[in-house]
Parts: C-alpha cells; sequence; structure tokens
C-alpha cells in the first residue's frame, strides 16, 4: 500500500496484522456502552444483563460516591495540574493514602494512576540486578511488564505450586547470583486472586516459603479489594497474614468503584518510590474528584458490609447454575467465574449469541488466555437482582444447548 503522495507506507503491515487477528478469531472489537456501569446497560444500543463489568460492589453509581464526587468538583476543580512532586499533591492526596494505609494496616500507601502503573513503578524500582524476582506463571500483564522493566533476573514457578516455588528458593538461596554473591533481594510476586481463572493464591504457603529462605513477599490484590478479607481489605487479611507481606498492591478501579491504583507497606517504601517510581514521577496525579470518589468508597465498603454479603450470595448462587447446568467454570473460587469455551471462534459465537438473548457476556481469547483455554469471563456484582441472574443463567442454558457446549 502507498501513501497519499505515492510514497511506501511504513506503517502498512499493520493493516496485515489486523487482518491476521480477524482470519483467528483473535481479533476483539471495542463494544460501546451508552448507559452508566450498572448490572443492566445499553452496549450498541441494546439493553442487556451485565455479566462483564468489574464493578463487584456496585459503587460507580452509588449515591455517596457521587455526591462526594460533585462536592469535589466545586470545591477543587476538575483536575490537579501537575505530577505529585511539583504541584500536583493536594491534601486529599495525602489523607486518601492515610486512610488507606489504615484499611490495609500497613505504615504507609502510595496512590497511582492504576493497578498496573502501581506494578510497573514498584516493581522495577524495588529490585535491580542483584536482586532475583520468583513469579506464578499465571500473573497478571501488569507484574509480567514491571518484571520486563527491572534489570534482576526472574524465575517463574508453575501456577500456584508452592513445592516448586520452594525450590526455586531453596536453590537460589544455595547457588546465588549468577555473576557471584547472594541476592540482595529474592521478591516473590503473586496475584492475590488471580484475574482470568478466579483462584485464589496459596498465599500462607507462599508467605512460609518465603520467610523460609529469607526472601519477601508482594500480593496483587486488584481482584480482591473489596471481596475477600473483612471489608473487602485483601487476601492478607482474608488469611490473616498482616506485617508477613512486604508489598501490597490494589486498585481503585475495580470494587473501589473509581479509577487508580496503590502500592501498601512500609513507610521506607513508600519514600523510594516517590523518588525513584517513574508512572508517579511523570504522570500527574489524580484529580479531584476521582480521589473524593475512593475515599468516600473506603467508608462505604466499612459502613455497608451488606454490599460484600450480597456479592458473595450472587457469586454463590449464579456459580453453582452454571454448573448444574453442565457448564466448566474451572477452578474459580470467587465472583470472576470463567465459562470455558476451547477454541477463541467458539467463544466469539457464544457471546455474539448471548448479547442476541439480551446478556453481555465477553470472550476472553489469546494471547491474554493460552489460544486452547478462550472463555467467556463472568462477574457478578452486589448490584445484580435475582430475576437478573436467572434471566442470564436461561440465556446461558439456550445458548449452550444450542452449540452443543453443555456437559451434562
Amino acid at each position: 500500500m502507498s501513501s497519499a503522495v505515492g510514497r511506501p507506507d511504513p506503517m502498512a503491515f499493520l493493516d496485515d496484522e489486523v487482518a491476521g487477528l480477524r482470519e483467528r478469531h483473535l481479533y476483539r472489537a471495542l463494544r460501546i456502552m451508552s448507559s452508566a456501569q450498572g448490572p443492566i446497560v445499553s452496549v450498541d444500543n441494546r439493553r442487556l444483563v451485565s455479566l462483564s463489568s468489574n464493578d463487584y460492589l456496585g459503587l460507580t453509581h452509588h449515591p455517596r460516591l457521587r455526591a462526594a464526587v460533585l462536592q469535589a468538583v466545586d470545591d477543587r476543580g476538575v483536575g490537579s495540574g501537575a505530577v505529585r512532586t511539583i504541584a500536583g499533591t493536594m491534601s486529599m492526596h495525602e489523607e486518601l493514602e492515610r486512610e488507606l494505609a489504615e484499611f490495609k494496616g500497613t505504615p504507609a500507601v502510595l496512590t497511582f494512576q492504576s493497578g498496573f502503573t502501581a506494578n510497573t513503578g514498584v516493581i522495577p524500582t524495588v529490585t535491580g540486578e542483584t536482586d532475583l524476582i520468583v513469579s506464578d506463571a499465571l500473573n497478571h500483564a501488569s507484574i509480567i511488564d514491571g518484571m520486563r522493566l527491572s534489570k534482576a533476573p526472574r524465575e517463574i514457578y508453575p501456577h500456584a505450586d508452592v513445592i516448586a516455588l520452594r525450590e526455586i528458593l531453596e536453590r537460589a538461596r544455595r547457588d546465588g547470583r549468577a555473576g557471584g554473591g547472594e541476592h540482595r533481594l529474592i521478591l516473590v510476586v503473586t496475584d492475590g486472586v488471580f484475574s482470568m481463572d478466579g483462584d485464589i493464591a496459596p498465599l500462607p504457603g507462599i508467605v512460609e516459603a518465603a520467610e523460609a529462605f529469607g526472601a519477601a513477599v508482594m500480593v496483587d490484590d486488584a481482584h480482591a479489594s473489596g471481596v475477600l478479607g473483612r471489608d473487602g481489605r485483601g487476601t492478607v487479611d482474608h488469611f490473616g497474614l498482616h506485617g508477613r507481606v512486604a508489598i501490597q498492591v490494589g486498585t481503585l478501579s475495580k470494587a473501589v468503584g473509581s479509577l487508580g491504583g496503590y502500592v501498601a507497606g512500609s513507610l521506607a517504601l513508600r519514600e523510594i518510590l516517590t523518588q525513584r517510581a517513574r508512572p508517579f514521577l511523570f504522570s500527574t496525579s489524580q484529580p479531584p474528584a476521582v480521589v473524593a470518589a475512593c475515599r468516600e468508597a473506603l467508608r462505604v465498603m466499612q459502613e455497608e458490609p451488606e454490599l460484600q454479603a450480597q456479592l458473595w450470595a450472587n457469586t454463590r448462587y449464579f456459580k453453582a447454575e452454571l454448573q448444574r447446568l453442565g457448564f466448566d467454570t474451572g477452578h474459580s473460587e470467587t465472583p470472576i467465574t470463567p465459562v470455558m469455551m476451547g477454541d477463541p471462534a467458539t467463544a466469539g459465537r457464544f457471546s455474539d449469541r448471548l448479547i442476541d438473548e439480551g446478556v453481555f457476556a465477553q470472550p476472553v481469547v489469546f494471547p491474554t488466555v493460552a489460544i486452547d483455554k478462550s472463555r467467556l469471563r463472568t462477574i457478578v456484582t452486589a448490584a445484580h437482582g435475582d430475576k437478573q441472574l436467572d434471566f442470564a443463567l436461561s440465556a446461558f442454558d439456550r445458548v449452550g444447548n444450542e452449540l452443543g457446549l453443555i456437559t451434562g
């Protein structure tokens, strides 16, 4: 292909790559939502029961958060105007971090623009050439990218395999670094809840293995925040491991209902991140409306525990009914419930048919998951009612029978 002025287009290969994705059923069109987030949404001009949102507690439309946002805009305007290290640190940023630290049971917290930037900020900041990162094979892409930005070598252990983890740690302590000498830091990194499979990391075993060999543990609790632990404090609280996990990463973009991420840990960790974490140093801070929404969400999570209880009641019902119908839901233990399809073409076809039936459940295909592990990734929330869940289950039943995917 040539450009308008007759010269070859050096970017023409992108057309071929997009065409290749379409041929392999790996192209995912963006679905356009024209309504507020919620259990019922308007997508591509259709009203659908949504099973594709991370809004676990239904806080995106909670009246207390709405009121907090409007007040913040009136008081502080729509933007912060700078990065935190120049003129972008408002008192409300510091107040949110103090409240998050108290909520997480850690000495300090630093907020970031997203959970992704939190991981790509903290991992390369605390690790270097003399260190070792040990990662679960199914950790989130942000952890993988954070490791790539670090100069530290890395080892990968099979998903949730604590025995294999211990073997890696034992060998690392015994043999030391490739260039000679001991590792300054061995950092074991795991998701708390795995975002595609919905299973919970075996965190007690991971922590015990790390302690046995002098390693530190980092947990990304993006999908455990608001879901596990007291009032949604996460996997560390869920397992009673306070004081034994060095770094906790969380998100403010899922159950918290707004936008952002954070790193919780020691005061020294916070201080070094403010000096060296590149996403923190080179990105404008969260606007006042976002900060206010996050602060109010923390209060709601603690003052309205019935939201978390309803989330789990809906989860247990929906998961059990999918399994009763004969669907394979993998190893999920949380509101993330995969419905396994196998190949990407089937996943896309099933999702499209569900939309015809009035249900929005997005397919997940390679490279997010293995090519033969394509699935629909469903999440129910505290905001779903029984009639909406039953409507969705009936649609799954009809489409599953039509496509021959129901196993029992």
